[in-house]
């Protein structure tokens, strides 16, 4: 039977299942905090209502949110016991601080959530009320720095003495800052941020496509776009700093994302194309020497080939589809923010247009791709490695022949969640249009 065949495999498609699902909420869990805090922000500095009811909404459904990422933050803790034994117990004593410190940012996070859901109208100064915002999102980021410090550590393995299968001698905080931290962090927070702008502005922009023109959503989505160019322009940053790591840690990794073969300096970009049985790269895109800039700053930068290395160590050359998906995207979520922007501050220019809106509309979905495909180039680019240089993932796993039933049953967990998450936002909002809310709250509805 299928399921009792290779538990490796079906251990790291659960994990896959697993995490793809989680990281839709963890992102969102990560981003909209910030975006609330600035709405209330902005609403209080106004005096416009029409800013604070953003915040207030946008609060409401992110509760929701955290309410699944939570089952599947559980799920992922359980399955790292279960599906990877050898290696958390090679490793559990190390990545135990980071994630411990996960947990306590999460609860300080969710601690203050209550208190700002609960506490909306109960505050004479509307700034106290906002105060409680700031630790909701700082705990949000919090968690997404000590989780990934853990992945980190996963890619650039320190501050231990490897003895036996089993790592001594612990030092948790060189383990935690290890080279990968910094640019992996950052990458991650920002393209949260990112992530999260887009999808609460594309809500806005459909709104504007069905024809309801409400000054509301008309400040949704100025307040997204502008937040977006911010986040995108620190992103593709970041991932130029990405290069340059890759490039000095993790080889191999950059050039199977690049399908760079031969190690040679003025190396070209490759994106797209086909790759043939012969190593023959085919109807790609080359940037003359921006791989050589992308690695050290400078064209003359040399650049190690996939024939230098090992063949038994090398991922998958399938990864250079992943990344392309990435940075088109991020490409696109950049230009179509700042087009935005420049609008905005045109006399004249309707940044509210119709293509622009259908643009941002689609720029939500294509976000969370982009989370997805970076995540599988991160992850599956460091195989045959859970521990890069140290441990493979098949070394890693566990050899129950029961991983096939686990992931039926975390599938249908997945779907169910999904569905109900779904269902309950869209009859939340639906049910309580934002023109229906204004007029309870005795606010003015100009259209224009």
């Amino acid at each position: 039977m299928f399921f009792e065949n290779d538990p490796v495999l079906l251990s790291r498609i659960l994990t896959y299942v697993t995490l793809g699902f989680h990281v839709i909420f963890a992102t969102i869990g990560v981003g909209i905090p910030l975006m609330i805090a600035i709405a209330e922000w902005i609403g209080i500095k106004r005096n416009d209502p029409h800013y604070t009811l953003l915040a207030r909404r946008w609060a409401r459904g992110f509760v929701v949110t955290v309410a699944v990422g939570v089952v599947t933050g559980t799920a992922i803790g359980l399955q790292l016991s279960l599906l990877w034994p050898n290696f958390m117990q090679a490793a559990g004593h190390t990545i135990g601080l980071p994630m411990f410190m996960e947990v306590f940012a999460f609860f300080f996070e969710a601690i203050f959530l209550g208190i700002y859901l609960y506490t909306w109208d109960r505050f004479k100064s509307k700034m106290k009320h906002f105060l409680l915002i700031i630790p909701v999102a700082i705990g949000a980021t919090a968690s997404a720095f000590f989780i990934t410090t853990v992945n980190a550590f996963m890619n650039v393995p320190q501050g231990f003495e490897f003895v036996n299968g089993v790592l001594t001698d612990v030092n948790p905080l060189a383990a935690m800052f290890n080279p990968a931290t910094p640019t992996k962090v950052s990458h991650v927070i920002l393209a949260s941020y990112l992530t999260s702008a887009f999808i609460l502005g594309a809500i806005a922009a459909i709104h504007l496509i069905r024809g309801n023109k409400h000054v509301y959503h008309k400040k949704a989505l100025h307040l997204t776009m502008v937040s977006a160019a911010i986040f995108a322009i620190g992103t593709a940053l970041v991932g130029d700093f990405s290069g340059k790591y890759l490039h000095e840690y993790q080889p191999e990794k950059l050039a199977a994302a690049e399908w760079h073969f031969e190690t040679e300096s003025e190396a070209p970009l490759i994106l797209g194309g086909i790759l043939t049985e012969d190593n023959e790269v085919k109807y790609a895109l080359e940037i003359p020497y921006a791989l050589s800039i992308l690695s050290g700053g400078t064209p003359d930068t040399e650049v190690k080939g996939l024939n230098e290395f090992d063949p038994e160590v090398l991922p998958p050359l399938w990864i250079h589809y992943f990344f392309d998906l990435m940075v088109f995207i991020g490409m696109f979520l950049a230009t179509v923010s700042i087009l935005f922007v420049v609008l905005s501050r045109k006399k004249g220019w309707n940044p509210f247009n119709r293509p622009l809106a259908w643009m941002i509309a689609a720029g939500g979905p294509l976000s969370m791709l982009a989370i997805q495909s970076g995540w599988v180039f991160t992850e599956v680019g460091r195989q045959p490695w859970i521990l890069r240089g140290l441990m493979t993932t098949a070394e890693g796993a566990t050899t129950s022949s029961h991983v096939g039933l686990m992931l039926i049953l975390f599938s249908v967990l997945y779907l169910v969640l999904g569905v109900t998450c779904a269902v309950v936002l869209r009859k939340m909002f639906k049910g309580n249009p934002v023109e229906h809310e204004l007029e309870e709250r005795g606010i003015s509805q100009p259209t224009a």
